[in-house]
């Protein structure tokens, strides 16, 4: 008899840089879910993986003096090396560099073409290259990517466009008859309003600006834009081929639930569901957008000092501990929070306290009374039948919640029973029993019924902390690890439990959180000094040899307006008429020149400079100034009557 089927995958990681524990979290929780749905006897297949293309893969792997595969080759290995550390049981890790993925993301691409899906135009617009999304003027935020903040560029190119409104009644249909389609309900009613009830704009699915992606096969020129290339790898993943698919594909989908973050919802519910659409095949069963894991109240950045890194957590906290801190913190629909301060408060109490001390205090007695051996005389009490009850009704609700995806109240339920298990041990008061040879069959009872309940929890923690559940079978020495032997108490055998361990070490708050300040004190020292070499090499531009002066265009431009770089003293920002429209360039002149002293100025800029970030803001373009005698700097500025765009010879 063949097993149900069970397709699962994350968001594919962006490989642009080492992952943070707000990243990590999403494949923690996928994790889980594969875990629970093996253990409930399915065939699951869990897929998770790096995005490589784009844009800024090309800018940063430019600037890391490599090549942009070379890039993500590095960067895709930390990935890959933090999802082992967390002990993640994938079945695949796809890369968008793969060579099958990219054959095949060229034939989708023609296919979409050649039946009228695509068609060639040219985008003018807004577009923000963090999140590789372009946007109108009306969807930005205080001017700025309404996803990210950042500041928007704008580009104008030649694109190929999907016809995204041939399907938007279609799709409309599908989430209106399949009310489960989108998860939470918040998320589902977010999509319908902002995004498809407006109506939807076509999408851009080419580039030209850029080489570093699946070339467009009949018109090599372009590149395959990121989110056919991206969102495609859920099926060419599992063997989809428009030619002619795989078994395992066959087998597979359509996917039981895509886990991804809400950040990146409409993609994965508007545009991957017209894609399938288009391509004639099932649309996933679900798509679960989880919510964020800030760090306080904010979200993590670099620069504010408050990045957690996986791997660095597990060292202090051990896998099982962050994998509990994270499933056990973030709420089913609301964003969750981490801090040092919790991390330890939550490490103490549930892992060191509730569950370690229960497991330790158990194994020791029965080590201690019988010299390890477990019999069940069943000697019971009302009491005993209430403890049976519960781990029984536990087992059935964590079933329950998980198929919910309700994860955190799953576990939550797992430590509810391990407190109900500590209550018993007050209770029974096997110490008291110990004293008198004629309670020596109660006080066996009391010592297997608690090992019993031991098993429940470890069997049901399978799905959270392996590791820990698997130190736990081997503490109380029991193999029988299977979900059925929940339904009733009583399937532990009598045997001879192991010596007791400690499963979590507790930890010393104030001498960690001491440790951890000074280490983020050194950390914010290197990275100001990182800035700051950055910076200066930035501010000073490109070094142009005398045989590369004729290739330099100077234009006159005149600024519009001006402003001071956050989090900078020495830059500012123009906003500047070159004559073609509005151009955006930084100066480090702020230290000799307010914005007041220079709007209205015309001035001379080198226009054909490679654009550049400075702090986190784009530069296209230079104005030239003169060095001047006691450290002094003054901007060359032009006649007034010389009109914005105006070429220097």
């Amino acid at each position: 008899m063949c097993k149900e089927t069970y397709y699962l995958t994350t968001a594919i990681a962006y490989a642009s840089r080492k992952p943070h524990i707000g990243n990590v979290y999403e494949i923690i929780l996928s994790d889980a879910v594969a875990r629970f749905q093996r253990l409930m006897g399915k065939d699951v297949f869990f897929q998770t993986g790096t995005d490589e293309h784009g844009q800024k893969i090309e800018e940063l792997a430019q600037k890391a003096n490599m090549t942009p595969q070379q890039y993500v080759d590095k960067i895709a290995g930390e990935i890959k090396d933090t999802w082992d550390l967390m002990n993640f049981s994938y079945d695949k890790f796809i890369r968008t560099t793969d060579k099958d993925h990219e054959e095949v993301v060229k034939k989708i691409f023609k296919k979409f073409y050649e039946q009228g899906d695509i068609y060639k135009s040219e985008y003018e617009g807004l577009y923000c290259t963090p999140c590789e999304s372009f946007w109108t003027e009306t969807q930005l935020v205080d001017g700025c990517c309404p996803d990210c903040g950042r500041k928007v560029e704008k580009t104008k190119e030649e694109s190929y466009f999907f016809k995204m409104s041939k399907y938007q009644d279609r799709l409309m249909q599908y989430i209106e008859e399949h009310p489960d389609f989108i998860q939470p309900e918040s998320r589902k009613r977010e999509m319908v309003n902002n995004f498809l009830k407006p109506g939807l704009q076509d999408l851009c699915v080419s580039r030209t600006s850029f080489k570093w992606g699946v070339p467009v096969d009949f018109d090599p020129k372009h590149v395959v834009y990121v989110w056919i290339d991206a969102l495609t790898n859920y099926i060419t993943g599992i063997g989809y081929d428009p030619d002619g698919s795989s078994e395992q594909f066959n087998k597979y989908w359509p996917c039981d639930v895509h886990i991804i973050g809400k950040d990146i919802l409409r993609f994965h519910t508007i545009y991957w569901p017209i894609m399938l659409m288009a391509l004639d095949l099932p649309l996933p069963k679900k798509i679960f957008g989880h919510p964020w894991m800030l760090f306080g109240e904010d979200k993590m950045s670099k620069s504010k000092g408050n990045v957690m890194y996986a791997d660095e957590l597990a060292k202090r906290f051990t896998v099982d501990g962050v994998r509990y801190y994270c499933l056990r913190e973030m709420p089913y629909a609301q964003d969750g929070s981490i801090t040092y301060e919790s991390l330890i408060g939550r490490f103490n109490a549930d892992l060191a306290n509730t569950l370690g001390n229960l497991v330790n205090r158990t194994v020791a007695m029965s080590n201690k009374y019988f010299a390890g051996e477990v019999v069940n005389k069943n000697v019971c009490e009302d009491l005993d039948n209430e403890l049976k009850q519960f781990s029984v009704d536990t087992a059935k609700e964590v079933i329950r919640l998980m198929n919910e995806f309700k994860v955190a109240d799953a576990l939550e339920a797992v430590m509810a029973l391990a407190r109900r298990s500590n209550k018993y041990i007050d209770e029974t008061a096997p110490w008291a029993l110990a004293k008198d040879e004629a309670n020596a069959d109660r006080l066996r009872t009391v010592l297997y019924n608690l090992l019993e309940t031991i098993r429940f929890i470890a069997v049901l923690l399978i799905p959270f902390l392996p590791e820990t559940a698997e130190k736990i079978f081997g503490q109380i020495n029991c193999d029988i690890k299977d979900i059925e032997s929940l339904n009733e108490f009583g399937a532990l055998k009598e045997g001879k439990v192991n010596e007791a361990t400690p499963l979590f070490a507790r930890i010393d708050e104030k001498k960690m959180l001491e440790e951890i300040a000074k280490e983020i004190e050194e950390k914010q020292k290197a990275l100001k000094k990182e800035t700051k070499k950055e910076e200066k090499e930035e501010v000073e531009g490109v070094i142009i040899g005398i045989e590369d002066f004729s290739k330099v265009e100077l234009r006159v431009a005149k600024i519009l307006e001006c402003e001071p770089v956050k989090k900078s003293d020495k830059l500012l920002c123009l906003q500047l008429d070159d004559g073609e429209g509005t151009r955006q360039v930084v100066s480090g002149i702020a230290t000799w020149y307010k914005p007041e002293d220079l709007i209205g100025k015309n001035v001379i800029i080198v226009s054909n400079l490679k654009p550049v970030k400075l702090r986190g803001v784009m530069s296209n373009g230079m104005v030239l100034a003169a060095d001047c005698p006691n450290g002094d700097v003054k901007v060359i500025m032009v006649d007034e009557s010389i009109p914005a765009g105006a070429k220097i010879r």
